[in-house]
């Protein structure tokens, strides 16, 4: 079939209905276990107690224990339990996640000491946005360096090659002893994280430009200064943009780690404090948010890209 084509982009109608169905099949089975009783409901949500002593109005129990007490009730001639299918409280339905979305920023905070919805987020971006930067304004040099020149390669990558094993949150107790515990161990583990990383995947980029280019820069008497600002570096700016793009979705990924360390603070602790309350709508409404974010940013930079290097056909 022409969709199954080796190396051939498909066709923009085809595009928009596969990116359509990726999203819709895990919703659509997400939904399946919400709302259709005898796919995965393990256990039930009593409506009417009856008889049984410690059952209550809208308890959830396991499918055996409510089969247990109804057979009881009607060996002993009693009133019997009601109740509907029902999944654990920690899945709750789409229209319940989606309800949270609104419901979690209008929703005032159960304490004074913590924060809302909207300003949990803006923490998190803040902790993000610094930590990525930083690591990319030091990074991104060095890997260019590593992979232009051999010294710097030798001089770089054996320890970083090393160090990028080591776990970013083994970090987090030292980062706040020096640091403190408020904002900067945590922009620390999102710099940790990433800085180690971006240096290998810069100097590999790096690595990988066309050498008939420096070959002719070269021939045409370049010196080690012009090769590096006038060909290595324009050459690299699509792929290495690129990089940036992937690299910023591993800096999301260590937010939740780099979040509990020192004070809480951002959404991690309200996905926590949600969790303790067993709001798990709210839960889910905010994990969901974190990669809406993420995808919104990578989709913003996707258009960035294609207007900067507009002779790449995948930036």
């Amino acid at each position: 079939m022409a969709i199954f084509a080796v190396n051939k982009r498909l066709d923009p109608n085809p595009r928009l209905w596969v990116t359509l169905f990726s999203f819709a099949l895990p919703i659509t089975l997400w939904c399946l276990v919400s709302y259709v009783p005898f796919l995965w409901h393990p256990q039930v949500e009593i409506s009417d107690p009856g008889s049984v002593s410690y059952f209550r109005e809208n308890m959830l129990v396991d499918k055996e224990v409510y089969q247990k007490e109804l057979n009881n009730t009607i060996e002993n001639k009693t009133e019997p339990p009601t109740g509907i299918p029902a999944n654990p409280v920690y899945l709750p339905a789409p229209h319940e996640v989606i309800t949270a979305f609104y419901t979690a920023f209008v929703t005032e905070p159960q304490r004074r000491s913590e924060e809302w919805l909207h300003e949990s987020l803006w923490s998190s971006i803040q902790v993000i946005f610094w930590g990525f930067v930083l690591s990319s304004v030091i990074g991104i040099p060095l890997g260019i360096l590593a992979g232009t020149y051999d010294f710097f390669s030798r001089l770089f990558e054996p320890f970083i090659e090393f160090f990028r094993y080591l776990p970013a949150p083994a970090f987090g107790a030292l980062a706040v002893a020096i640091l403190g515990i408020y904002q900067a161990p945590k922009i620390a583990i999102i710099f940790i994280g990433t800085f180690f990383q971006q240096v290998l995947v810069v100097a590999n980029t790096t690595r990988k430009l066309d050498p008939a280019l420096l070959e002719a820069a070269q021939t045409l008497g370049a010196g080690n200064r012009s090769m590096l600002f006038r060909v290595v570096v324009p050459g690299i700016m699509p792929d290495l943009y690129r990089d940036i793009r992937i690299l910023l979705g591993w800096a999301w990924t260590y937010l939740i780690v780099a979040e509990l360390i020192g004070t809480s603070s951002g959404i991690t602790w309200f996905i926590t404090q949600q969790a303790r309350y067993k709001n798990f709508d709210n839960v889910f409404a905010a994990i969901i948010m974190i990669g809406i974010m993420g995808i919104t940013i990578d989709l913003l930079l996707a258009w960035f890209g294609r207007r900067l290097f507009p002779w790449q056909k995948n930036s």
